[in-house]
């Protein structure tokens, strides 16, 4: 059988994962040396470094200050489940699904909560649900950027200012990447994990006025576990808004998210950071245009993600991307570039901020290499 020669150059980082994603260009482990470590996250200094962490993420991200920002546990999944366990009931409740992560909080809000007027509103991989029938006298419980479809609301145009229901965003794969309209998200949620390339387990929690005052006018009827509560006696409780946290944060994790947003600020912030992202993005959505056997997930052009680019195959069966995954890993050329599990088969490649636009220029002849590899 003949051998296909792989490309000369390899990219300089071959991290393509959409999560946890790569590091910031620069970064290692001795960056963290001034990390508040061993000591109580609730000494002066420790609050003043979660405090820190909160305040560039107003900066950078653009919150209104009318907004409350938290920095909460279990990750994005965590801050989530946090809203939807404070803040649904009140209303009928309309769920927005198009790729895994929103079918979860659907099965969440269905068989959890057990919340009986709920409408689901579906769409396959590749597509969104349509965003004309939603329901905005009721709560809306929504993804931005679908992180294994590759698919993202285009806009917040679809987003009334005068609903009367809240909006629960998950945002997770689309803050620093994508512009969030706060004036129309009443709750946005993300991880550090995701664009900015920090480390795991910790969630970030935006809050509106509107859900503030849902929080303390609406008691939900379920218990809620002590590591979900905002509330005490109807009141919000304030602290964690400070960034005195509900359990004890990783001050190394701290750190690492506090220099990831003073990195972000010194581009020249948010415009800077979706500009890289859209750069990145271009590189695979031009060639994947220009390639004929595969082709991006997102059927609308104006509903592909900058960040989680997701991409299928023409024509082959389901062993094919999983080949090239599989040979790219080897070749040290890409890591972590298969499709999600429920996801339709192929490749997913991340393109958020801190990865180098050299490096995905890198990367194309080595999928096309890998193709042909795996198709032989």
């Amino acid at each position: 059988m003949t051998t296909i020669d792989p490309p000369a150059a390899r990219p300089d980082n071959p991290r393509f994962s959409s999560g946890p994603c790569a590091k910031r260009p620069g970064w290692t482990p001795g960056s963290l040396q001034s990390a508040f470590l061993g000591r109580s996250h609730r000494a002066s200094e420790g609050k003043a470094r979660l405090q820190r962490a909160i305040d560039l993420t107003r900066e950078v991200l653009e919150v209104p200050d009318s907004h409350l920002i938290a920095i909460v546990p279990a990750s994005d999944t965590g801050a989530v489940e946090m809203a939807l366990w404070n803040l649904l009931g009140a209303r009928g409740v309309d769920m927005l699904a198009w790729e895994s992560f929103g079918k979860g909080w659907v099965t969440d809000v269905s068989n959890q909560l057990q919340l009986g007027d709920t409408r689901i509103l579906e769409a396959d991989y590749g597509h969104l649900p349509d965003l004309t029938q939603v329901d905005f006298d009721r709560d809306v419980v929504f993804t931005w950027n679908g992180t294994t479809s590759g698919v993202r609301v285009p806009d917040a145009n679809w987003i009334p200012q005068d609903r009367r229901g809240l909006t629960i965003c998950d945002a997770t794969s689309a803050a620093f990447a994508q512009r969030l309209d706060f004036s129309k998200l009443d709750v946005a949620t993300f991880s550090w994990q995701k664009v900015l390339g920090g480390e795991a387990a910790h969630g970030m929690l935006i809050l509106s006025p509107r859900a503030v005052e849902r929080l303390q006018t609406y008691t939900p009827p379920w218990p809620l576990p002590k590591i979900f509560r905002l509330t005490k006696a109807g009141k919000l409780i304030d602290g964690v808004f400070r960034g005195e946290t509900i359990n004890t944060p990783s001050m190394l994790c701290v750190e690492d998210y506090i220099q990831a947003l003073e990195w972000a600020q010194g581009l020249g912030g948010l415009d800077a950071l979706i500009a890289r992202a859209d750069a990145n993005a271009a590189v695979v959505n031009d060639w994947a245009d220009a390639t004929a056997w595969i082709e991006n997930l997102a059927a609308a052009r104006e509903t592909r993600s900058n960040t989680s680019v997701c991409l299928v195959l023409k024509g082959v069966d389901a062993s094919v991307p999983k080949t090239m995954a599989r040979l790219l890993d080897e070749a040290g050329a890409a890591y972590d570039i298969g499709a999600y599990r429920d996801a339709p088969p192929g490749l997913r490649i991340w393109c958020g901020a801190t990865v180098e636009t050299a490096d995905l220029a890198a990367l194309i002849p080595w999928l096309d290499w890998a193709y042909a590899t795996a198709t032989r």
